[in-house]
């Protein structure tokens, strides 16, 4: 079955956030995803106040850059969010937008190496170990979580290239792929996951999560191509949907047709009504696709 959920922008301040949680929450949407971009939002901040507001909504914070963290405190973060929500609650961490980074003096020579090393010793914390590694980056010494999660904790990668694809399969529980992911983006990314799957000798599941531009309403396909130009995607890539709930419903089945397990509606930048659309993706496409 597709998990359907849908974003919450953070070029909208923060204080619009409870309303629109509030709005995902009281439709019944499955999930709503936050973005920790630079310099806009926290992702764990804002996470921690949408799971406060609601009652049942999973969010999903896709994702956290690991050079601006240490990894001791993210999973720290993390745990405190499973035990306060559990079940809840699903945390994505990689590289970060490069320029960002090199601006905070946060970038890294190898982020590749940086981010195999994060992924190993964060999700071992949030098993309970007591960790000591001695990596590139990533040095920790003897430390364990006091209160780690009581049960599992999934960890996603935020992926693109080739080789981190392939670390996601081998070390992640899931993978987030972004807007600029056609379906066959989605087979060719699920291909890669699955090399790096076996080169671990991974055999559980492993969950993709991909961003899916949409927009409805009126000018909805006009809105939609300059969104792309805004973006720089070529015109004639498959990218994006626009219409009523069948034609977004229908785009949603066709990324789920190509092995994404969970389809996250992202707004355009200009959208006029954020609470409307988590309602539009709740009440009106949620039910087509389920």
């Amino acid at each position: 079955m597709t998990t359907l959920g849908a974003v919450f922008l953070p070029q909208l301040p923060p204080e619009r956030l409870r309303a629109v949680a509030r709005a995902a929450d009281d439709a019944g949407l499955a999930e709503l995803w936050l973005w920790e971009d630079c310099f806009l939002e926290s992702g764990i901040a804002s996470a921690a106040a949408v799971l406060a507001w609601t009652e049942r909504v999973r969010v999903g914070v896709g994702l956290l850059p690991v050079p601006l963290r240490n990894v001791a405190l993210t999973a720290m973060e993390t745990a405190t969010l499973h035990r306060l929500f559990p079940g809840r609650v699903a945390i994505g961490v990689g590289h970060g937008v490069q320029d960002w980074m090199a601006q905070v003096g946060a970038r890294v020579e190898s982020p590749v190496t940086l981010l195999r090393e994060y992924v190993v010793a964060l999700r071992a914390l949030l098993r309970g170990e007591q960790v000591t590694m001695d990596g590139r980056y990533v040095r920790l010494d003897k430390v364990a979580l006091d209160w780690p999660p009581a049960s599992t904790a999934t960890i996603y990668v935020g992926a693109t290239g080739p080789r981190t694809l392939r670390l996601s399969g081998e070390t992640a529980d899931g993978t987030i792929l972004t807007c600029a992911t056609s379906p066959e983006g989605v087979r060719r990314a699920r291909g890669l996951i699955d090399e790096g799957r076996a080169a671990g000798d991974r055999t559980d599941a492993h969950s993709v999560v991909v961003y899916l531009l949409a927009a409805t309403g009126p000018r909805a396909a006009e809105r939609l191509d300059a969104e792309r130009r805004r973006f720089g995607y070529d015109p004639g890539q498959d990218l994006g949907v626009a219409g009523d709930a069948r034609a977004v419903a229908g785009a949603v089945r066709r990324w789920a047709d190509a092995g994404a397990d969970t389809v996250v509606l992202q707004p355009l930048s200009d959208e006029p009504d954020p609470e409307g659309f988590v309602r539009f993706v709740a009440r009106e496409v949620q039910p087509l696709v389920a």
